[in-house]
């Protein structure tokens, strides 16, 4: 028995070897892909963000930290950050809980939710850069569909609102044109445009929360609606709501078009729209200023790293699987 079990045994590490080289030659190619798309321009984009180097030079100069420096002591870079941590800071978390409650309310009425479900999901599939021109005719100061809706309260009950009020009396807004809207505009278009994919998100988890959970609940105690999703529903969508939350935070800090499309001459009214892809375009694009373009490039980078790792540490701590 000794003597037939050798020769097996003896082959044994050269099938394993045999399958490791065959495993790396099938993923050699994504691997080589994937080191050169993404790898490559980053390790590219670090060396340049020390140089001053333009596009067209024949040479550049080792700068060190010099452009790193003027990120963090210029007033249009303080500006810049605050206009991109404004706009994360709003639209991630409202963008999440208005998904979530879509996503409740589609799943809970039938059939007839497909309807809701198309309607809230239209904003994601529409084209955003043709979408920010029809926001931008709606938000117009004389013939804007808003502007023209908002007059029609003045007279009425609702002017006893503070807005309303100073509205009709010293006129509504230049809502794209006003440094204390500009910001804000760019926040409630960015929840429109989100909340539909975040939805779509939680209706997925959803159908994995098993009926027999809530059947369980309920003998225990859990009567309320409020109940069953506290104690169900919500502890379920634990791993749903960190991906929701950390695809949210990518697609924020990714903001540009509708930046470039209200406001294309220099990131709005007094820089308060000038968010870091925008500067990102700007320097890198529009000034073939490659060496401060490439270090607002690797904060960008280094934000949306440290961010989602925090993120995910905290949430995941409490997900149930």
């Amino acid at each position: 028995m000794a003597a037939i079990d050798a020769p097996a045994a003896a082959r044994a590490p050269r099938e394993v070897n045999r399958q490791a080289r065959t495993a790396w030659g099938l993923t050699a190619p994504a691997l080589a892909l994937m080191f050169l798309i993404l790898l490559v321009p980053v390790v590219v984009a670090g060396i340049l963000s020390f140089t001053n180097y333009s596009l067209g030079n024949t040479g550049f100069d080792w700068v060190g930290f010099k452009n790193y420096d003027r990120l963090f002591s210029r007033s249009t870079y303080e500006k810049m950050f605050i206009a991109t941590f404004t706009y994360v800071a709003v639209v991630v978390p409202v963008s999440v809980a208005l998904g979530l409650g879509a996503a409740l309310l589609v799943n809970s009425l039938g059939r007839i939710g497909d309807i809701y479900k198309t309607i809230f999901f239209l904003p994601v599939m529409a084209t955003l850069l043709a979408m920010a021109i029809v926001w931008e005719f709606m938000l117009h100061p004389t013939i804007g569909v808003i502007n023209q809706t908002l007059e029609l309260s003045c007279g009425t009950f609702l002017e006893v609102v503070p807005f309303l009020a100073n509205g009709c009396a010293d006129g509504f807004p230049l809502w794209l044109g006003d440094r204390d809207y500009a910001i804000w505009v760019l926040c409630f278009i960015g929840i429109w445009q989100g909340f539909g994919f975040n939805m779509v998100l939680y209706l997925a988890g959803l159908t994995a929360v098993h009926r027999e959970l809530y059947h369980a609940a309920e003998m225990d105690g859990a009567k309320s609606a409020w109940e069953r999703f506290r104690l169900v529903t919500w502890p379920a969508l634990g791993p749903t709501t960190v991906f929701v939350v950390t695809i949210s935070c990518i697609r924020a800090f990714q903001v540009f078009d509708t930046v470039e499309a209200f406001w294309p001459q220099g990131g709005g009214p007094n820089k308060s729209t000038y968010v870091m892809m925008f500067a990102i375009f700007e320097k890198g694009v529009q000034q073939n200023l490659i060496g401060i373009g490439s270090a607002i490039t690797m904060l960008f980078l280094v934000f949306v790293m440290f961010l989602t790792l925090i993120q995910r540490w905290l949430v995941e701590r409490k997900v149930h699987y």
